[in-house]
């Protein structure tokens, strides 16, 4: 088994997760409050969190009443710095064709939110959705913002996904100029999305001067910190912008991006699930009804990209590139890989109980899958878990790739420790 380097490298470093959600959008838990963000921020290991849906009216009087200015720009509730933040869906006809696309806003103060929900309440129902659809142009957008407060920043929210993503097969651009036209200089970073990884964005030589930055996009609790990125430099509204501009980042936390709910292209109906081989050969359309496929984030890469790039897992499990770009690593989900160690559902008393205990002993979630000496997991929780935990580092898992809406599936057990999951067709190794 191997054990992994601290995942901190030096004391001016912070977690973010900067896109999740309030109760007050669509399909998200009602347990979503500033208390329990606050808290399972703790659990997870974060340090900076989007305060989420700041356009929503009941929410934004939560944000007022609740969090508490620091000063710096950011706020703070129960010891979790906060950052002004929500999202977007943006509605226009632009070239011809009608485009949907998410865009995450972050703001240095309340008073500045106060003036951007003005100018948008004239553009869509702000309370319709803690995710409004507002009908206004990308370009138009930024420059709105920009006229409230130069601070602004906007970042493309999951940014391959088919709906709603800047480069997605559905209703996406073939690049960022052609979406904000001149206005894309004030676009400092691209949020990667659960179904892409860093390296499929070095592809795209846009991006090299734009982070590439991982969020969760968390619509529950336990869902918080699936991607994260790790900043550098001051915790602070200046900080995190000249971070953005600079791309002063450690590192992203990862999902593996075969797990996305869009990796491959396919009909869900049909059980058809294409890789970009697949397309090549057979066509876009469903082998079993004959209707178009939903053209997957694998295969946009493929429609966008003009260039290859080599990666390696270093001594310390970060992914590398000789690029210069920052590093990432990928992680499953602690609860995951509990469950699969224990053979119970992800849900059971039994896997609450263990992953609270690991939890407690080596300080929070993102501590116990990149930083805890395997062996010292193996006192905690047992060899089987500890090995699931050891295989994730190294990557030796099993994912049958997501796609059309789906979530990818994923096995990090073997039935025997000594079998390596690559012994399973279609395995990550």
């Amino acid at each position: 088994m191997t054990d992994s380097a601290p995942r901190r490298e030096s004391p001016m470093t912070y977690v973010a997760d900067l896109h999740l959600h309030s109760r007050f959008a669509r399909g998200t838990s009602r347990d979503l409050s500033f208390e329990n963000l606050a808290r399972w921020a703790k659990i997870k290991g974060i340090d900076l969190l989007a305060s989420a849906d700041f356009t929503h009216p009941a929410w934004f009087l939560e944000t007022t009443n609740k969090l508490r200015e620091t000063g710096d720009g950011l706020y703070e509730y129960d010891g979790v710095r906060f950052v002004l933040g929500t999202e977007l869906n943006c509605v226009a006809e632009l070239h011809g064709r009608h485009r949907r696309v998410h865009l995450l806003v972050l703001a240095p103060s309340l008073n500045v939110c106060k003036r951007i929900n003005a100018a948008l309440s004239a553009r869509g129902n702000l309370e319709s959705d803690g995710r409004p659809t507002i009908r206004i142009a990308p370009r138009e957008l930024v420059y709105t913002l920009l006229e409230i407060d130069r601070r602004c920043l906007v970042v493309p929210a999951h940014a391959w996904t088919p709906w709603f993503g800047i480069f997605g097969s559905k209703s996406g651009f073939d690049s960022l100029e052609e979406c904000f036209e001149d206005a894309v200089d004030h676009i400092y970073a691209v949020e990667s999305g659960l179904s892409s990884d860093p390296a499929m964005n070095w592809r795209i030589p846009e991006l090299d001067s734009r982070s590439i930055v991982s969020f969760s996009d968390a619509h529950s609790l336990p869902k918080m910190g699936r991607e994260l990125t790790v900043f550098e430099g001051e915790l602070s509204y200046q900080g995190l912008f000249d971070a953005l501009k600079t791309q002063s980042i450690a590192y992203t936390v990862e999902f593996f991006p075969q797990e996305g709910k869009y990796h491959h292209s396919g009909h869900r109906k049909c059980g058809v699930n294409y890789s970009p081989e697949d397309v090549k050969r057979d066509g876009r359309r469903c082998p079993v009804c004959g209707r178009l496929l939903t053209l997957g984030v694998m295969q946009r890469v493929e429609e966008l990209a003009d260039r290859d790039v080599v990666t390696w897992t270093d001594e310390s499990g970060l992914t590398v590139a000789d690029n210069g770009r920052p590093p990432y690593r990928m992680l499953v989900a602690l609860k995951q890989i509990i469950a699969e160690g224990l053979g119970v559902g992800i849900n059971s008393k039994r896997v609450g109980a263990d992953y609270l205990k690991l939890v407690g002993e080596f300080g929070d979630e993102l501590a116990v899958l990149a930083d805890a000496p395997v062996a010292d997991i193996a006192t905690v929780a047992g060899d089987r878990i500890a090995g699931g935990i050891d295989r994730v580092r190294r990557g030796d898992i099993f994912i049958e790739p997501g796609y059309d809406g789906l979530y990818g599936k994923v096995k990090v057990l073997p039935d025997r420790l000594d079998q390596p999951a690559a012994s399973v067709p279609g395995s990550m190794r």
